[in-house]
């Protein structure tokens, strides 16, 4: 039974100086994965046990009740959506999972937890908080990346794949992870570098300095190449645990793009008359309002967020202004507050277009996206409304006889 377990083809043992260190390389929704970790833990009596989680993932996990402790206006407010939406798609895809299989996503790192308590081990929380590795994300992350993870979970919807045991089971073998992640690294370097090169630093210094001298870490089985390859070098991790601002190139193209619309319209006024200016400006509010108004509509948004839609677009279009989806987005959820079912509902009405639709929390977050993309739309046809206008001002020139 021992060799058994330290001789499974996802248990590695490391020596490291001082410390005997066993990493365990899981699936998040395995049974096996679990019984795996919890056999290991017995049999070593680790003075630590490390865990691939944060402090505030853990205690998510502990409290299903989590989601109905939201507050969507605060997360609107502060910008936070985004993290919200990964969230809940990953939720919904690890719980699609965890059905399917019995068990609930992330129990092994619990039931390490629980087994290392038992047997006086320390805990060690060994990921990078989940908000500063989701915020990461989204500063590196690139416009082609976010419409390839869209495709992707509009196809999960329409055509939805069904995983067996087996499938799940065979993730595990590290030739098909290293497969895996070489395919990540050629299609979307941008969030491989984030979610799995960055957090195996993380984890690995986590685990280097975990108290004692015989350490498990329980680890999903995609870390275990990366960690075991950082495990001997010194990793600051300082640097991973901040949240870098925006580049100097990026600021100055946010607002750039606010002071060639204030320029294109100066210009439209100097050149061609007052008349044109007007008319340019005419055609922007109307066209930009309408698109966000119109965005909002197709979710069914309230009337009166519809309106605010309306009103705000022509104002908060270009960066760095907020966007009209914002507004809207906080007008719905003013008005049609989400109830604590809609939280309780929203990991699986996430996984069908009709839960989108019926669940509070994803309809404001979905009136959001298309009031944004309605005005964004808007705001491209400027160019388009700008020459149409110099055009009807310009006086036709007389044609030469030639003679």
């Amino acid at each position: 039974m021992n060799d058994t377990i330290l001789s499974h083809q996802n248990v590695e043992i490391l020596k490291l100086e001082d410390k005997e260190v066993y990493l365990v390389g899981t699936a998040h929704v395995s049974s096996e994965s679990i019984a795996l970790a919890e056999d290991l833990i017995r049999l070593v009596r680790p003075d630590a046990v490390a865990i691939e989680l944060c402090e505030s993932r853990y205690k998510a996990l502990q409290d299903p009740q989590r989601w109905k402790k939201t507050d969507l206006l605060t997360v609107i407010r502060e910008g936070r959506t985004f993290v919200l939406v990964l969230q809940i798609l990953l939720a919904s895809f690890q719980k699609k999972l965890g059905k399917l299989l019995h068990v609930k996503p992330g129990e092994e790192m619990l039931r390490a937890a629980t087994v290392a308590k038992e047997n006086g081990a320390s805990i060690v929380f060994a990921d990078r908080d989940i908000k500063v590795t989701l915020k990461r994300t989204w500063r590196n992350i690139r416009f082609g990346t976010i419409m390839r993870l869209i495709w992707s979970w509009l196809h999960s919807i329409f055509e939805p794949h069904e995983f067996k045991k087996e499938d799940v089971e065979r993730l595990k073998s590290p030739d098909v992870l290293n497969e895996l992640m070489e395919e990540l690294a050629r299609e979307m370097p941008d969030v491989k570098e984030p979610l799995i090169e960055e957090r195996d630093k993380y984890l690995s210094h986590k685990i280097k300095t975990a108290p004692g001298t015989r350490i498990v870490a329980v680890l999903g089985a995609g870390h275990i190449t990366g960690v075991k390859a950082h495990l001997k070098e010194n990793i600051d991790i300082l640097p991973l645990e901040s949240v870098p601002p925006r580049s100097l190139i990026a600021r100055v193209i946010r607002w750039s793009v606010l002071f060639a619309f204030v320029a294109l319209i100066l210009y439209a006024f100097i050149s061609s008359g007052i008349n044109t200016g007007v008319q340019l400006l005419s055609a922007w509010f109307w066209v930009t309002a309408f698109s966000a108004a119109l965005g909002s509509l197709l979710v069914f948004a309230h009337p009166l967020t519809i309106c605010s839609a309306f009103i705000s677009a022509p104002f908060t279009t270009f960066p760095p202004l907020i966007g009209a989806g914002w507004v809207a987005g906080l007008v719905e959820a003013w008005i049609r507050k989400p109830q604590v079912e809609d939280f309780e509902k929203i990991i699986d009405d996430a996984s069908s277009f009709k839960g989108l639709w019926k669940n509070r929390v994803s309809r404001i977050l979905l009136i959001m996206a298309f009031s944004n993309v309605g005005a964004a739309l808007g705001a491209a046809s400027r160019h388009n409304c700008h020459t149409a206008a110099r055009r009807r001002a310009r006086p036709e020139r007389p044609r030469r006889c030639r003679g």
